[in-house]
């Protein structure tokens, strides 16, 4: 319990700031009020508890009705001559109303133009006793009484946040997401069973709530494809799937519908990617369209990339040249094992003699443990000295409770070497609820590398694919 709550990350949510909603420009008097919840006050204010939230007959909408979400509010406001106003909003940050698309300083409905209203959050200002004393000093030194007003205010559709739509929406007492991955203009969303019959409705929304979301899409429950991208559904918008990133300095282009991309591993990325040095070299086996690749290349390393997938194949090429290292990184389209008993193996004994380091990177969490085995008896002639054995950065998922363990014995059960005190493993992210992304980090033994005592296995295509689901085969590279 305790390792899950100190590794679930938490989803980044982005809201949009949207164009002036209508207000209405009527004044309540303060007196014709109850009195507040603020401790001390003489007049009180009925508040809704949801003040802020869409009426309750939207409640099952599957088919987007803008107008339905409208509702009229009474907020708090203050009388501010025009001269003093941006002083006094200053002082009242903390007490400003704060919503989407909505004014702090409206037109009250007298004529004079000396004269503003200040909208201020109901939450935090029922009466002035809820002022603070260094808010209330500011008031008293620009003459601004601290009396109240109470303004009727109109929200729509745009003043709401898409969590606070969604919320409104979904059937009550299940999860809402207003969650998702960002992709270029793509919004990629893993939305649960209960969610689907308003799929539709979730997708215009996150594309109307964030600028620059112009395609939002869904990944299937189960994927079964030999190269493990998942299959997706276009929710709302555009079927334009070719994305346009930059993660860490690096420009990527590549069609997120055949080829796999998590924005969440770009600190995973970097990370390693610090630990190498100009003139090393870095051997990936699962390159995907080259997040270690590229920027490996980039600080002066030499890479040998390979991915199975043509197509992530083909826009690593693509990268590599977008990015100008296409001098640095020779590529390949190859099974894994393949890479490994082929140019691996070749190009080995002559970096072994050298005096830069080799670094082996194994980014497909699902599997790759599994290939760990393909290092037994590579080598036939041992160096005459090991200080130059490769670095292995070798990535698997695990649902146990000890999932640093966990990866060191299903890699040593692999290698037929035992790694334990003889690795680092560094956790990585947490994928589900009792799933975690773990990197094991060790130097390929040499009773591994030169081992007479194992037979090298043949080169053979990547395991045949299972019908996992997206979550256990799509979180690598």
């Amino acid at each position: 319990m305790s390792r899950l709550l100190t590794r679930v990350l938490t989803s980044a949510h982005t809201h949009r700031n949207l164009t002036s909603a209508a207000v209405h420009r009527s004044l309540w008097s303060a007196a014709s009020l109850p009195a507040s919840a603020c401790p001390g006050s003489a007049v009180k204010p009925v508040m809704e508890p949801k003040l802020y939230r869409p009426p309750p007959e939207v409640r099952g909408m599957t088919s987007l009705d803008k107008q339905a979400f409208t509702q009229t509010i009474s907020v708090p406001a203050l009388r501010v001559p025009t001269g003093v106003l941006n002083k006094v909003i200053k002082s009242l940050k903390k007490s400003t109303i704060q919503r989407p698309g909505v004014p702090r300083v409206v037109q009250g409905t007298e004529e004079s133009s000396d004269f503003r209203l200040v909208l201020l959050d109901p939450h935090r200002v029922s009466s002035k006793s809820c002022f603070s004393e260094a808010e209330a000093e500011a008031l008293r030194s620009f003459s601004v009484s601290e009396e109240l007003q109470y303004y009727e205010l109109q929200l729509t559709y745009d003043n709401l946040k898409s969590e606070e739509v969604l919320e409104a929406v979904l059937p009550q007492g299940q999860d809402v997401t207003s969650g998702f991955s960002r992709v270029g203009h793509i919004a990629h969303m893993n939305l649960r069973d209960h969610q689907l019959p308003y799929k539709n409705l979730i997708g215009q929304v996150i594309m109307d709530k964030n600028p620059g979301v112009t395609c939002v899409v869904n990944k299937t429950n189960i994927i079964d494809s030999t190269y493990r991208n998942f299959k997706m559904e276009v929710l709302a918008g555009e079927e334009n799937m070719v994305a346009k990133v930059k993660e860490n300095g690096v420009t990527y282009e590549f069609d997120f519908s055949r080829v796999y991309w998590n924005p969440r591993l770009s600190t995973e990325h970097q990370r390693v990617v610090e630990l190498i040095r100009r003139g090393d070299t870095v051997l990936d086996v699962f390159a995907g369209v080259g997040p270690f690749a590229i920027p490996a290349a980039r600080s002066g390393a030499n890479v040998l990339a390979n991915d199975l997938n043509p197509e992530s194949y083909r826009w690593l090429k693509h990268n590599c040249k977008l990015n100008k290292v296409e001098s640095k990184v020779r590529t390949f389209n190859l099974d894994g094992r393949a890479f490994i008993q082929g140019p691996v193996k070749q190009e080995l004994p002559a970096l072994l003699k050298g005096k830069t380091h080799v670094h082996v990177v194994m980014n497909l969490p699902a599997l790759a443990l599994e290939f760990l085995d393909a290092f037994r008896g590579l080598l036939h002639q041992e160096p005459p000295c090991d200080e130059n054995l490769p670095t292995v950065y070798c990535y698997g998922f695990s649902k146990d409770d000890n999932p640093d363990t966990d990866v060191v014995k299903r890699a040593s059960r692999s290698l037929g070497f035992p790694l334990e005190n003889r690795c680092s493993v560094h956790f990585v992210r947490n994928v589900a609820p009792n799933k975690d992304m773990m990197c094991v980090r060790f130097t390929l033994p040499k009773e591994v590398l030169f081992s007479s005592n194992h037979e090298q296995t043949e080169p053979s295509e990547e395991p045949a694919p299972k019908r996992r689901k997206c979550e256990e085969t799509t979180d690598s590279t």
